[in-house]
């Protein structure tokens, strides 16, 4: 039976998002369900059996026309064994994917959800054409994957690509969730802004964030980005303070990469707008001028879209090689 289809999987903490494309990625039929509050191994295996029986069964296709099935799901991963090592929000630690979807009898491609993502991007958003990207994305972390020559590089162990990881400053007292201190995920996500923004109204400054909620804990980056875009001056200045941490970062990974596209998603790129400017000064100050002058910086297209549309390149990246 011909080979037409691939599946892609998105594994997240609260969903589980399948869908079904053709070869040049387009969506046929997609399956979304909340993984709930049970989190276990064989509860989530089920969910995702369920999902992709859900697209074959309502599109009419034969599992046998399936070419693979791509898995994004979060990291440490092993991708060649299809082991889970740690999942942070899922009880699925030292799993082995591929065996628990061994009756489906068709391929599995597991690959980290930041590193699928970037292959989405690559294969059908603002990555297309560019075959050496970064994919970054800010919100409540920062995350990424870094693609060398048309593919992702995944490092010894299957580990690269963890930027947000990286440390800006090594004398900050801002923990990271990883356990370390000054962690460019830490000074510069949605998080960051968050905590600036708590700040300033706990330091009583004159701002109009202090109209925008009830409590201080409602301070999100959204909340400081509306007020920045209605040129309040202290969230202006708390945005120019996480683009120049974005900035800096980013010149560590222009100097490092010489990418030609760094591709920015994830919540916070929807103030890119309030941040462009300072992140480019940043850039420009810190980056070596001939690999600076070599890169662009655009907005992702893929949106909510992007982990599993990152799961069907990953099978698409494995099946066309």
């Amino acid at each position: 039976m011909k080979k037409e289809y691939v599946i892609g999987v998105d594994l997240g903490g609260t969903k589980i998002l399948t869908a079904l494309s053709d070869l040049e990625g387009n969506i046929l039929k997609r399956s979304r369900v909340l993984v709930g509050d049970v989190k276990d191994k064989d509860t989530v295996v089920t969910k995702i059996k369920e999902t992709i029986e859900q697209v074959i069964e309502e599109t009419e296709v034969d599992l046998e026309q399936v070419a693979g099935i791509g898995l994004g799901c979060p990291g440490p991963l092993d991708i060649e064994e299809g082991l889970i090592h740690h999942t942070p929000n899922l009880n699925l630690d030292d799993v082995n994917i591929k065996d628990e979807l061994s009756d489906l009898n068709t391929p599995i491609f597991l690959e980290n959800d930041a590193n699928a993502a970037a292959l989405g991007e690559q294969w059908f958003g603002s990555g297309k054409g560019a075959e050496n990207m970064i994919y970054i994305t800010v919100s409540t972390g920062i995350g990424g994957g870094v693609i060398i020559n048309g593919d992702i590089y995944h490092g010894t162990s299957d580990g690269a690509g963890e930027i947000g990881h990286m440390t800006l400053d090594p004398n900050s007292v801002v923990k990271c969730g990883c356990g370390n201190f000054g962690c460019w995920e830490a000074l510069a996500s949605g998080t960051a802004l968050s905590r600036l923004g708590q700040e300033a109204l706990k330091a009583e400054e004159d701002t109009m964030i202090d109209d925008l909620v009830d409590e201080i804990s409602e301070v999100d980056g959204a909340v400081v980005a509306k007020a920045a875009a209605k040129e309040d001056e202290v969230a202006l200045e708390l945005m120019n303070t996480i683009a120049e941490r974005l900035g800096t970062g980013l010149a560590s990974l222009i100097n490092i990469f010489n990418p030609s596209r760094i591709v920015f998603g994830g919540g916070v790129s929807n103030s890119w707008s309030l941040l462009e400017d300072k992140v480019w000064e940043t850039i420009e100050a810190r980056a070596m001028d001939s690999l600076a002058e070599k890169v662009e910086i655009i907005p992702a297209e893929l949106g909510s879209d992007v982990g599993v549309v990152g799961a069907i390149a990953a099978a698409l990246a494995h099946i066309k090689k």
